[in-house]
């Protein structure tokens, strides 16, 4: 998708702002993706309308905003970011220099960071769009999502001082069913496999909560090579790694390729779906869905 022009999404601000529409009552609240709406929206209940830039199946790491987005995040009273995703290294700057007046707020602040110098040669996790070596993918995983919840909370106490005591009680509400999660997933992982591949290393804070091992078949954020591809047959044979996991939003036909030679199945996996809960649960199900074979010689 081309990038949006200053001057086009100023004239079409401009050209909508002049029309006579109706307004919603409620003021709108902005983000990136879809798991932190889940976590805002159940900790803002019924006092703001949330919305996310980044749509489900789209990737973060390379998505650009259409001009009606433009439009509407010019009438957000805030915008809370996740941190250090694709999206928000290209276009933050930018956000925050044409619209002054929104309040903008880092959710992953407090997170204990994962940096990208890996010192195994076959989990290759750089990507030229994560800033600063930090893996972003912060929220597929619970202990992150209390911090980035507690996060939210701050921000909407600051936005919506007066409702401060709702907003707190929705956030231990949130606690809880993020503990209850964190609880179930637990108990699975027991008879989980412990060495998963994936194509793009999302799950790389799921796999430090609960000591597991992620292999990505990207290789630099990029298309793996043959080399690269024969070396990851040979690792997971090595390691018996059972469980493929591939997105949406890319290419399946390497994981395809490895999954045939390996005689193992691929298992799509979103790991921006809205439902955090279920997709942290049904993610650590698949790790104990082959269990019970081993992978061809």
């Amino acid at each position: 998708m081309k990038t949006l022009s200053l001057l086009s999404i100023l004239l079409l601000i401009f050209a909508t702002s002049c029309k006579n529409t109706e307004r919603n009552d409620k003021p709108t609240i902005t983000v990136t993706i879809e798991p932190l709406r889940y976590f805002t929206e159940a900790i803002a209940g019924d006092k703001f309308n949330v919305v996310s830039m980044v749509p489900e199946g789209s990737s973060p790491e390379t998505y650009d905003p259409t001009p009606q987005q433009m439009v509407n995040l010019s009438k957000s009273t805030a915008y809370l970011r996740i941190g250090h995703i694709g999206f928000e290294q290209s276009w933050m700057d930018k956000l925050q220099e044409n619209l002054p007046k929104l309040r903008f707020y880092d959710t992953s602040i407090g997170v204990n960071l994962i940096h990208q110098q890996c010192s195994h040669s076959h989990i290759r996790q750089e990507d030229e769009n994560h800033s600063h070596g930090v893996e972003p993918h912060i929220w597929n995983s619970p202990e992150n999502a209390k911090i980035i919840a507690d996060n939210v909370y701050k921000a909407l106490e600051e936005l919506d001082n007066k409702n401060s005591e709702y907003y707190k009680n929705r956030l231990d509400s949130l606690i809880r069913v993020i503990d209850q999660t964190n609880e179930e997933i637990q108990s699975i992982i027991e008879h989980a496999d412990k060495t998963f591949l994936i194509y793009h290393p999302a799950l790389t804070y799921f796999a430090r909560d609960y000591g597991l091992e992620q292999i990505s078949i990207e290789e630099g954020g990029k298309e793996p090579s043959p080399a690269h591809l024969q070396a990851l047959i040979k690792l997971c044979r090595e390691k018996n790694a059972k469980v493929i996991f591939v997105q949406q939003e890319f290419d399946m036909r390497n994981a395809e390729a490895i999954a045939k030679e390996l005689k193992v199945k691929v298992i799509p996996v979103n790991p921006l779906n809205y439902n955090w809960t279920e997709e942290m649960i049904n993610t650590a199900k698949a790790l104990c869905t082959n269990n019970d074979t081993t992978i061809q010689k």
